[in-house]
């Protein structure tokens, strides 16, 4: 009996290394096929294009999606997110993107303080906004790409605010400055190969340090009452000047009416003394009885009372009821 068991334990433990063995078999296959996916697939995002390098060197871009490349580190794949924009902040540092941003409290002046072009000194802020157009130029032309940009940021905006002066860059040149501070930088960057694009440089803040922010305030204060009352004297002048105007006209063109009327009036009145002249000249009798009868037709129609008194009555002494007449008049 004893060597019966004998051969059947020892082939049961036959059989359990045989199932050992295929199970090491296939899992050594599988770790195989896991990599060789690992370092042959590869997937790429929709925002990004794939650099493959062979031994270091350049060799192809991927478009977004999945691809394959050679094994074990002879080709490796560099994702770069060509259609994001990117951003750097220049005098300030963002802690809390959102809603509301929470800006970091430390100090950035040797970035922020520069020079305006007459000899004042700013605290500028502002943001570069920017995407790569080129990803080998990117990741091969410039040794720290997102340094250099800092640095050329830098340059190009204490050049162009250096040709400024410090009212207008605090108030009403910032797009111009962040306008022309990117071309500068898209200038430099392209001479470098640097495979970068800017999208957009934005002036955040612009003030005068701490140390002269309230002298600085009363020089705003003292130029905005300055250009209160220039502002008033014109409001006053525009008012006043016009109407003044308007009145000499108007004297001006009363007084030449009543010139011409008085003129004409005059001339008429020459006229008339000159027709009636001719007529009494030719018929005195006629000419003045006329004359009389013309007047007493005007003055006689605005008498209230009319006495007549006949001249051929002698012997009587005429007497007018005198107070009588003006008490009469009074009462009415």
């Amino acid at each position: 009996m004893a060597p019966e068991r004998d051969n059947i334990d020892e082939f049961l433990k036959s059989i359990n290394l045989k199932k050992k063995r295929k199970y090491i078999t296939a899992a050594v296959i599988a770790l195989v096929v896991i990599v060789l996916a690992n370092t042959v697939l590869y997937s790429v995002g929709a925002e990004s294009v794939g650099v493959i390098q062979r031994f270091g060197e350049y060799v192809r871009t991927t478009p977004p999606g999945l691809h394959m490349k050679l094994p074990f580190g002879i080709e490796n794949v560099t994702k770069v997110p060509v259609t994001r924009i990117l951003t750097q902040e220049f005098g300030f540092r963002t802690e809390k993107p959102g809603v509301r941003t929470i800006r970091s409290k430390q100090s950035l002046l040797n970035e922020s303080l520069m020079l305006t072009g007459d000899l004042n000194v700013v605290v500028a802020e502002w943001i570069v906004q920017y995407k790569i157009k080129d990803p080998k130029d990117y990741l091969f032309n410039v040794n720290r790409v997102e340094e250099t940009i800092r640095d050329v940021s830098e340059s190009a905006m204490r050049q162009v605010v250096g040709d400024r002066s410090v009212d207008g860059v605090i108030t009403i040149e910032r797009m111009e400055i962040g306008d022309a501070a990117g071309l500068k930088m898209q200038e430099i960057l392209d001479s470098y190969g640097a495979g970068i694009q800017i999208v957009t440089v934005k002036l955040q803040d612009v003030t005068p340090p701490d140390q002269v922010k309230p002298a600085f305030n009363a020089v705003n204060e003292a130029k905005q009452e300055y250009e209160t009352l220039i502002n008033q004297a014109r409001k006053e002048y525009n008012t006043i000047i016009p109407k003044a105007r308007g009145d000499a006209e108007k004297t001006i063109k009363e007084a030449e009416g009543y010139a011409i009327d008085r003129i004409n009036r005059a001339e008429g009145d020459a006229a008339r003394f000159l027709s009636i002249w001719r007529k009494y000249s030719q018929a005195k009798d006629v000419t003045r009885r006329r004359l009389y009868m013309e007047t007493m037709a005007k003055v006689l129609p605005q008498v209230e009372r009319k006495y007549i008194v006949d001249d051929k009555e002698s012997g009587i002494l005429r007497i007018l009821p005198l107070d009588e007449i003006s008490r009469k008049g009074v009462a009415k």
